[in-house]
């Protein structure tokens, strides 16, 4: 009898390479799952970013036209709404421009919530906040939460 030497895995041997292979996936499927909370999460502070620096330019109009210090809403030569200098709920959207297809905003007491339309996220965790000053001392309170995206 000829005898042929075999060449290969054995049963056990895949078995191994599969379990192992399993484990790994495992350990790197969640590092991947939450890459859209992370994109979700950029985007608010691109929308935070614009708001800063819409807020700051406005200023410096109003400032130019002498009217930074007024408490009732004044409009800039732009057609911006400003109270103390920096825009208003109303005027922050005319400063920087938001898709309605992407961005939906929502009042929320002194300041609007802007969060991502049709997110499956809740906009009480996973939103931009812009609140305008209340006197000539302080500066608009711009931030973002992100705790559930």
């Amino acid at each position: 009898m000829i005898s042929k030497k075999q060449s290969g895995f054995t049963l056990i041997e895949l078995v191994i390479v599969i379990i192992i292979l399993g484990i790994l996936a495992a350990t790197a499927v969640p590092k991947f799952v939450d890459l859209q909370g992370d994109a979700r999460e950029s985007a608010l502070k691109g929308v935070k970013a614009a708001l800063e620096g819409g807020a700051t330019l406005t200023y410096s109009q109003a400032a130019i036209q002498g009217i930074e210090k007024s408490s009732t809403a004044q409009d800039t030569k732009s057609g911006v709404e400003t109270k103390f200098g920096y825009p208003t709920i109303v005027g922050i959207f005319d400063v920087i421009e938001l898709s309605s297809d992407d961005w939906a905003s929502a009042v929320s007491g002194t300041g609007v919530r802007i969060y991502g339309a049709g997110s499956s996220s809740s906009q009480a965790t996973c939103h931009t906040f812009y609140d305008p000053p209340t006197d000539t001392t302080s500066r608009p309170e711009i931030s973002v939460v992100a705790t559930s995206c």
